[in-house]
């Protein structure tokens, strides 16, 4: 028995290679109606950041992962404390919740990134910024973000007070030079308890408002070293890290052809999804098999490439309204809906192409996701 912390849409992909492996998944849910609370039938309601019900809950378990990670650290290290298997482990999942934790041990550790330091008032970024060439620079809250939230950019030591008002005293900032970079790349690692890995292809996203829009499997047009250098990255630091099932590198590829870590994520991971339809091993079933400590799956892709296109909520009210002409007009399209209420710019579910050639395969999935969207 598996359970999940937290009952969004990874959690309900999921289920979809929890029934292949035959392995039952209990939930823990913000909500009855929550996306994976629609297809897993053993859930339960309650708020995790109530350590008895997370307690109550965990102790049924046979490990406990998660969907999200914003689990208290304390907690997490009290049920391990109290005798549950949590995977990743609360030394290792700090890591992606923390990003001053992340980025101290990253640096220990030599992994590149930006250059980066821990402010506390406008004039410590102001400091930091004439060290790093001047403003802008990106700031960021060291926990509770996600697609974009928590990370500004600010131009002047104005913008930085800003900010700084507008976080709570107990969380700190970190700042960071704003890397002048190609694109944007992020590689997935499936981590075993036994130290077994199995890395996917360095992929390509695209972020608008700091939200993931699209992914290319693999990265077009990536220097060959480079690609084996980011790989190498991301399972350094799964490795030293300690991390068990998924780990996600989100990197810059910089304008003079280096690669920085930009973000951690030790989940399955929006950069991942094409892998349900485009790889051997989906990046649900190599977590799930990670945390219980089973054999990795072959990550290689089925097929030369694979374009995932998020749908994001727009003016179509009713999502199934678009499957008539989306799968008419290209039976090989690959949906997968959420079951989420429609919201404007809310992450509602994601197509996936896939063929031989980039740019064919390119529009079809842009095509498709835009008709749910309504545009």
């Amino acid at each position: 028995m598996v359970g999940v912390v937290g009952a969004g849409q990874l959690a309900r992909m999921m289920q979809q290679a929890a029934i292949g492996l035959g392995v039952p998944l209990r939930l823990l849910a913000e909500a009855r109606d929550s996306s994976a609370g629609h297809v897993i039938t053993d859930t339960t309601v309650g708020d995790y950041t109530d350590y008895d019900t997370l307690s109550t809950w965990a102790k049924g378990n046979t490990v406990v992962t998660f969907d999200h990670e914003h689990v208290s650290t304390a907690h997490l290290e009290s049920l391990v404390a109290d005798g549950v298997i949590v995977r990743p482990a609360p030394g290792a999942l700090v890591h992606a919740q923390d990003k001053v934790v992340m980025r101290a041990r990253l640096s220990s550790l030599g992994v590149p990134g930006p250059r980066h330091a821990v402010v506390e008032a406008a004039d410590g970024v102001a400091a930091f910024a004439s060290t790093v060439g001047g403003f802008p620079v990106v700031l960021k809250t060291a926990r509770g973000g996600y697609d974009g939230k928590g990370v500004f950019v600010v131009d002047d030591e104005a913008g930085a007070v800003g900010v700084l008002a507008s976080t709570p005293d107990a969380v700190a900032v970190l700042a960071e030079e704003k890397v002048g970079f190609r694109r944007e790349l992020a590689v997935l690692v499936a981590r075993a308890p036994s130290g077994q890995l199995a890395a996917y292809p360095v992929v390509e996203s695209v972020q608008r408002q700091g939200i993931c829009v699209e992914v290319t499997a693999p990265a077009p047009d990536l220097d060959p070293d480079l690609a084996v250098e980011a790989q190498g990255i991301a399972m350094r630091v799964a490795a030293e890290l300690g991390v068990t099932g998924l780990l996600a590198v989100e990197l810059f590829e910089t304008t003079d052809g280096r690669v920085l870590v930009n973000e951690l994520a030790m989940r399955p991971h929006n950069t991942g999804h094409w892998s349900i339809d485009g790889a051997v091993t989906s990046q649900f079933e190599n977590h799930l098999r990670a945390v219980l400590d089973l054999p990795l799956g072959d990550p290689t892709p089925r097929v030369r490439w694979s374009v995932m296109v998020n749908i994001l909520g727009g003016d179509a009210p009713t999502l199934y309204d678009g499957f008539p002409h989306v799968q008419a007009r290209d039976p090989q399209i690959r949906v997968h809906l959420y079951g989420k209420q429609v919201e404007p710019g809310r992450k509602v579910g994601h197509v996936t192409a896939y063929g031989d050639n980039l740019a064919e395969v390119r529009e079809r999935a842009r095509h498709a996701a835009a008709w749910f969207e309504g545009t």
